[in-house]
């Protein structure tokens, strides 16, 4: 699908919003709308697309309240705010949507946590994600630096590139809008989800992408769901095995979680973001003692974190309650970079070559 079809898309399913609330008017009803309810107790685990989603449990706005009616008029000045600037071909953050509400009287926001989470209404109604709207986050997406062509469509025309020849030290940089991406060719055997920008640029310098195949994602920490759409596509159009590599925490285990199976605050996006097939690789809590890996002692925090994780559904497996359990008896964390006290090497030569081979990777 071409950009202005993808525009024209966007476009045709906000006002189909707007037509709703018209034709219940003219039925003689008060104009509604019916959303998922939003908690962690209607996320149901889908056995056919191997994601977390919303349930069957939902929640009406209705403009036969006050609070309900004003939300209704928020929503109705983000659509016309959207389908203008479609239009316009231009587009806007997240932030600056918050801001441009400043104009719109009653129809203003309190926070932008509002402004977020209207949007977050709009894509479970239309079907279509916010880069869909022209919108993007504060943050940028990560980079991927591997044996892989894309080709891009942007505003200033088409172009091909190559993510190791054409590209500079920090590899490409992963667009708001994956959807414009459209993947050529590739000699890769599976991508490598990184967590951390200086283990990214430790693989890189060692030549890991050439050596073993690979394709390199930098997450940047918690990723951006731009950076979850590519490694999906890659994943499901590409056939690639992922694998993720975070340090040896439970905040990172939970960036893992939400590349392979969703989170709660973006579960009607979780069939298009997340990778039911992606690994962990490491850090794992057994590879601080294996290793002899330099460490910290975990915080009161780190504990309750672990010990949530152990009701969390999407750690119910045997190897996750084995590593887990084992690191509350360690009481000990540790990071990507650790591998480095047994040299610059070592992560590229030893760790991860031993790691893919265990998982029938390389």
């Amino acid at each position: 699908m071409s950009r202005k079809e993808m525009d024209a898309r966007a476009r045709e399913q906000l006002v189909h919003i707007a037509h709703g609330w018209y034709d219940q008017m003219r039925d003689g009803l008060v104009p509604f709308i019916r959303l998922p309810t939003r908690t962690k107790q209607n996320i149901e685990y889908n056995d056919e697309s191997e994601v977390w989603t919303y349930g069957e449990k939902e929640s009406m706005r209705s403009a036969n309240s006050e609070k309900s009616a004003i939300h209704l008029l928020k929503m109705a000045y983000v659509i016309g705010f959207l389908k203008q600037q479609l239009a316009e071909g231009r587009s806007s953050t997240l932030r600056e949507l918050y801001y441009i509400s400043e104009g719109w009287k009653r129809a203003k926001f309190g926070a932008q946590d509002e402004s977020n989470r209207l949007i977050e209404d709009l894509e479970i109604l239309t079907d279509l994600q916010r880069e869909a709207f022209h919108l993007r986050p504060e943050e940028d997406g990560a980079a991927i630096f591997g044996p892989l062509q894309i080709r891009e469509s942007t505003q200033r025309g088409v172009r091909e590139i190559h993510c190791q020849e054409n590209v500079g030290e920090a590899g490409y940089p992963i667009p708001n809008n994956v959807d414009t991406l459209d993947f050529i060719d590739h000699d890769a055997k599976f991508v490598i989800a990184i967590e951390t920008g200086g283990m990214y640029a430790r693989l890189m310098e060692n030549g890991f992408d050439e050596e073993y195949g690979a394709i390199l994602v930098n997450l940047k920490g918690q990723p951006a769901r731009s950076t979850r759409r590519v490694l999906r596509r890659l994943n499901e159009a590409m056939d690639l095995p992922v694998v993720v590599f975070t340090d040896g925490d439970p905040w990172s285990y939970r960036i893992y979680a939400s590349v392979a199976y969703g989170s709660i605050k973006s579960a009607h996006m979780s069939e298009r973001l997340a990778t039911p097939q992606a690994q962990f690789i490491g850090v794992q809590p057994s590879d601080i003692s294996d290793y002899n890996l330099p460490s910290d002692k975990l915080t009161e925090q780190d504990v309750a974190a672990l010990k949530s994780e152990l009701t969390d559904p999407r750690f119910a497996t045997d190897y996750w309650r084995e590593q887990i359990n084992l690191q509350l008896e360690m009481k000990l964390k540790s990071e990507q970079q650790a591998f480095a006290s047994r040299g610059l090497d070592f992560v590229t030569k030893e760790y991860l070559p031993n790691r893919l081979s265990e998982m029938g990777i390389i």
